[in-house]
């Protein structure tokens, strides 16, 4: 959903005074009252210290209805909103100068959503029917969508990541009502929507972090990271692969025929392990671009070339051609725009 992560922000649209202490923090934000022209920028004032909004003339002259109502307590969050058609992503550049990185479960309520994730190959899920999308701020994300309702649960990483082994693997996947435990959440949601305005701060904690840990459960069980003795190994060696390839994203010879050598895993099981990934050589391609764009932040005098050669690229070339294709924009024009996105801040 990727509605309101930044707590408090008042803009020229409508927020309301947060609750009283002895329950969980609420706030109300909507673009009713504010002109039709300064709707959409009320909006992306909202949401900018963490989502990238283009604004076309058109929508400006149209206006923009939206209106989040949000729950927060004990690092999580829960938020109802409705929202004219509109497009958000949350790019490296942007991700690159921020410290957001919860996990957001996306719930389709009514209107369609399309969610476009990860560098390259990228992965599109498509939300038309009530179902549920995992989405992990600290991977590249862009989110099209009409005139809809949703919720969404920001959930700290740290939360998710003990609930949910290798839980930035679920990136982009969506969870719809098939299996038994997924089709008790909706009825779970409806609960929270119900009664979070009247519990205390910490019978509302409680009932979020329980909603939290049905969908990392069943998130979990659809992806085979948890269930049982095998989903359990099959966890196991792929963290052991990941660390092994973090360790060495440096190395020129940092290979597939490299990690299958050293995991002594078949190749169609090491395919397996990553076919979420887009597949192992574009997991290790993907690991090395996102290292190499940090440092061209963070270092913004290195040399393109020198900082290509320093993880793991042969040659200028084909570094530009990965990140152009990955991020859709080339290395200098990153750091340009991870730098002006600093100064705005």
């Amino acid at each position: 959903m990727m509605s309101d992560p930044v707590a408090g922000r008042a803009t020229a649209a409508t927020a309301a005074p947060t609750a009283t202490a002895a329950k969980c923090d609420y706030s109300h934000f909507d673009t009713y009252r504010a002109a039709p022209e300064a709707q959409l920028l009320a909006w992306r004032e909202r949401v900018c210290y963490v989502l990238d909004v283009p604004i076309s003339r058109q929508q400006l002259s149209d206006g923009f209805r939206a209106r989040v109502d949000s729950y927060r307590v004990g690092g999580m969050a829960f938020m109802d909103c409705s929202t004219d058609p509109i497009t958000q992503s949350r790019p490296l550049a942007r991700i690159s100068t921020d410290s957001m990185r919860d996990f957001v479960f996306h719930v389709a309520l009514d209107g369609p959503f399309e969610t476009t994730t990860g560098p390259y190959p990228k992965r599109t899920a498509l939300q038309t029917r009530p179902g549920i999308l995992a989405l992990d701020l600290d991977q590249p994300m862009r989110m099209a969508r009409g005139s809809c309702h949703m919720l969404a649960l920001f959930v700290p990483r740290e939360m998710v990541n003990a609930l949910l082994p290798e839980a930035e693997s679920i990136h982009g996947s969506v969870l719809e009502y098939h299996t038994p435990l997924a089709r008790m959440i909706p009825a779970q949601l409806a609960e929270l929507g119900r009664t979070l305005p009247t519990l205390s701060a910490a019978d509302a904690q409680q009932a979020l972090y329980s909603c939290v840990q049905l969908i990392a459960t069943a998130f979990g069980r659809q992806s085979g990271l948890i269930g049982n003795a095998r989903a359990v190994a099959r966890t196991a060696r792929f963290a052991a692969t990941r660390r092994y390839i973090d360790a060495h994203l440096g190395m020129a010879d940092l290979t597939v025929e490299r990690v299958l050598a050293v995991s002594q895993l078949s190749r169609p099981t090491l395919y397996r392990l990553f076919e979420q990934e887009g597949g192992l050589a574009a997991y290790i391609r993907n690991r090395r671009l996102r290292e190499a764009a940090d440092e061209l932040r963070r270092y913004p005098h290195k040399r393109v070339i020198d900082v290509a050669y320093g993880w793991g690229f042969n040659s200028a070339s084909d570094f530009n051609r990965a990140f152009r294709r990955a991020y859709e924009m080339s290395p200098g024009d990153f750091r340009a725009t991870a730098s002006a996105i600093n100064q705005r801040r």
